[in-house]
């Protein structure tokens, strides 16, 4: 497992601790995490390893949503761990997920640590990786679906948000995956589409998770084209100049 701490090791702050902690000190075989008799550290903010830690454990939540792992599903997550964050540290990072994918993990508890501590736009973007995994295949499991959903709820994440993230997905089954994906409405006048694709492209602009490391900074590009790719499609379909 050493190249999985290099990986997610050196700089890790709030997910030392906690469920998520606890989880993790348990596949690598060590006491690392938990409850603890120290006097608790104040984090105030999340760092790449954070996210990547709490990255390993939601996407084990959406696996085990069906109550079984396929092998199929092992590979498709490998090829995500490789295109997202490369050759280095990824077949490590996957033999962790095998371990983690063991254990009994409570939900629930596990977003609600990370909604203490990470921001809106670094949830926003570790939901997006999840709907990543979950249609990587090409389909959803509706039971994956639904996991994804209980997890945006405790991360405060809105039902116009969780249907922005989803629509890029949809975009070969739902004519209105544009609309979507930009949060308006098919009743939006060009104006409010323009507006909102100027909201979007802030919101979702890779610069908003920076601080999480060039990885994920490069990875956040993919929600940033979806809005550009929604905007363009809408821009085309309206005649829009």
């Amino acid at each position: 497992m050493g190249n999985f701490l290099k990986w997610i090791g050196g700089g890790i702050g709030w997910a030392l601790g906690g469920p998520i902690g606890a989880i993790l000190g348990f596949a690598l075989g060590s006491a690392i995490g938990g409850s603890s008799t120290k006097k608790k550290q104040i984090y105030t903010h999340t760092t790449e390893q954070d996210f990547k830690a709490s990255l390993l454990v939601m996407m084990a939540c959406v696996m085990k949503a069906d109550g079984k792992v396929q092998r199929s599903e092992l590979n498709v997550v490998k090829r995500f761990l490789v295109t997202n964050f490369g050759e280095n540290g990824a077949l490590e990072a996957l033999q962790m997920l095998k371990k983690i994918l063991d254990q009994p993990i409570n939900e629930m508890e596990v977003a609600q640590q990370i909604n203490r501590y990470m921001n809106h736009s670094a949830k926003l973007q570790l939901v997006r990786f999840l709907f990543d995994v979950a249609y990587a295949d090409g389909h959803v499991n509706e039971a994956e679906l639904l996991v994804i959903r209980r997890i945006s709820a405790i991360f405060n994440i809105s039902n116009t948000e969780f249907e922005s993230l989803k629509a890029p997905y949809m975009k070969h089954i739902d004519v209105n995956w544009a609309y979507k994906a930009l949060e308006i409405e098919p009743s939006a006048s060009n104006d409010e589409i323009k507006k909102a694709y100027r909201k979007m492209a802030m919101k979702f602009h890779p610069d908003k998770v920076a601080n999480l490391g060039e990885d994920i900074k490069k990875s956040a590009t993919e929600k940033f084209r979806a809005v550009n790719e929604a905007y363009e499609h809408l821009k085309k379909m309206r005649n829009i100049v």
